[in-house]
């Protein structure tokens, strides 16, 4: 089984890219984020003709996730659970999980959380520890599951072409860095990591100053894996080509590959 994840920045202005690229790579699932449009404005038809159910959250505009599957995609869950009743709804359009022979897989997208100090790194943070205690629950129930997409996590130095100069950004934030550790400490796996643990190479490349031509990345697309999915991986790499396309989304696609 092949799983992919890819922050398309805009589903219909790469939708060209997007589909040429599922052509050519095939995967089971594909795991979209940014969509940046409504479900009803999704197009169902380009990617349906092509074999895939689409299950979408979207907002106008705006974040959007969606999952598609060449294989019947059931119990669908549009949003992470709450921490409490009195936990307030999400509003943005940020998360999707579904059974798709027989593990539950999700597309997550991540808030930014720029800039510090601010209501949005407190909804970052406050997305992070709700994302924690659904997976505990995944984990208690031993459900197998991959959740892939776009983190807004740079994990390590390793992970990012020049750390000094993003120590101010809530993508590698210390607090941010442990929430994601934290995650990690429950007894998931990052797949990429875990299979290349020196290896510098990047997900996502600005649009500014020529980042791409220069190789000026971060790796902020990732793939948790429950323990079960773990004895199975076989393979995670990271697509580059995507990205040297016309028309490109800032990031590229993150192939895993699992028994």
């Amino acid at each position: 089984m092949r799983i992919a994840t890819w922050n398309v920045n805009s589903v219909r202005a790469r939708l060209v890219n997007i589909t040429s690229w599922l052509e050519a790579a095939h995967p089971d699932v594909l795991l979209l984020q940014e969509i940046k449009g409504e479900a009803s404005a999704f197009p169902r038809f380009e990617f349906e003709a092509m074999g895939y159910q689409c299950h979408v959250v979207g907002q106008k505009s705006y974040n959007g996730v969606a999952l598609l599957s060449l294989h019947p995609a059931t119990d669908v869950l549009t949003a992470l659970p709450l921490l409490s009743p009195d936990d307030p709804a999400d509003a943005q359009a940020r998360y999707i999980e579904a059974t798709v022979m027989s593990v539950r897989i999700a597309s997550l997208y991540l808030p930014n959380g720029n800039p510090v100090g601010t209501e949005k790194y407190d909804y970052k943070l406050a997305w992070m520890a709700r994302l924690k205690a659904h997976c505990a629950a995944l984990l208690a129930s031993e459900t197998p599951f991959v959740l892939g997409g776009d983190f807004n996590v740079i994990p390590e130095e390793l992970d990012v072409y020049d750390p000094k100069g993003w120590e101010g950004d809530a993508l590698f934030q210390p607090r941010t860095r442990a929430a994601y550790r934290a995650i990690v400490n429950l007894g998931i796996t990052e797949a990429f990591r875990t299979l290349h643990p020196t290896t510098q190479a990047y997900s996502f490349w600005d649009y500014q100053a020529g980042a791409w031509q220069r190789d000026l990345g971060l790796r902020i697309d990732h793939f948790f894996l429950s323990p079960e999915m773990t004895d199975r991986l076989i393979a995670c790499d990271i697509d580059r080509e995507p990205r040297g396309k016309e028309k490109a989304s800032d990031h590229t696609p993150v192939v895993l590959t699992i028994k």
